[in-house]
């Protein structure tokens, strides 16, 4: 018997009971390095999605996959999602030649998509009085998606650090947010702690949504705790990815 052939097999019948499979209408560049991936299909009808949730995607060919671990799955931001059965995804591409940079890359009209339904806890907090959205370009989507959920007049405040100029895109209330460019040397927790310290944050039980390169993300929250005085309960955290580390490339 062919172990591995069987192996493929009985996991491509496991994703089938677990994923929702949908087909790719439209692949759009929103900067150099940011994708919009709509997808398309009447499995959509039924999900449920709150904004700030994320999906796990199928990026590689079960028939062909020797590693059966983390190189199967990788987790996008849902950009924007649409009952009539549209869901878009937003997809940063990383360097390098990762399995879901590779999918994005080669990812065309048609091809169909497999993935979980939408989870995840970095969703915004309606009784906040404040809200308070720190990242990097990795984050920029699930904030766009956050503040179009919010109230107009719901106070908002936060900073975007992104490699360059045209990592920046426009999305509802990107204005209302301090954008600054860290360069091409990789991740600026530093730069990034400096930015949100500058903000005149007010008083009164806000709740803060940190989310991006792991180190970085570490070191906004322990400013908003020690130095901001925020519950540790108020702050969101996402780390989205680690420069090295498998899983998250």
């Amino acid at each position: 018997m062919d172990q591995p052939a069987t192996r493929s097999r009985a996991l491509g019948a496991v994703l089938d009971r677990l994923t929702v499979t949908a087909d790719v209408r439209d692949v759009a560049l929103v900067t150099p390095r940011l994708r919009r991936i709509q997808l398309a299909g009447p499995a959509l009808h039924d999900l449920r999605w709150t904004p700030g949730q994320h999906v796990r995607v199928v990026v590689r060919d079960v028939e062909r996959l020797r590693d059966l671990g983390r190189d199967l799955l990788r987790t996008y931001t849902v950009w924007a999602f649409d009952p009539a059965g549209t869901l878009d995804l937003g997809v940063l591409d990383h360097p390098g030649a990762g399995p879901g940079a590779l999918w994005a890359r080669g990812i065309a009209p048609g091809a169909p998509v497999a993935f979980r339904r939408p989870e995840g806890r970095f969703v915004p907090r309606p009784d906040a009085a404040h809200h308070v959205l720190v990242g990097d370009e990795t984050a920029a989507v699930a904030f766009a998606a956050m503040l179009a959920a919010l109230p107009p007049d719901a106070p908002v405040h936060g900073v975007v650090q992104v490699r360059d100029a045209a990592d920046r895109f426009t999305f509802p209330r990107s204005d209302e947010l301090t954008w600054v460019e860290r360069g091409a040397a990789g991740p600026d927790a530093d730069g990034l702690v400096a930015a949100v310290r500058a903000l005149p944050l007010p008083a009164g039980p806000g709740a803060a949504y940190v989310a991006g390169e792991a180190r970085s993300c570490q070191a906004v929250v322990r400013h908003l705790v020690q130095e901001r005085g925020l519950p540790r309960r108020s702050v969101v955290v996402k780390p989205f990815w680690a420069p090295g580390r498998r899983g998250l490339d």
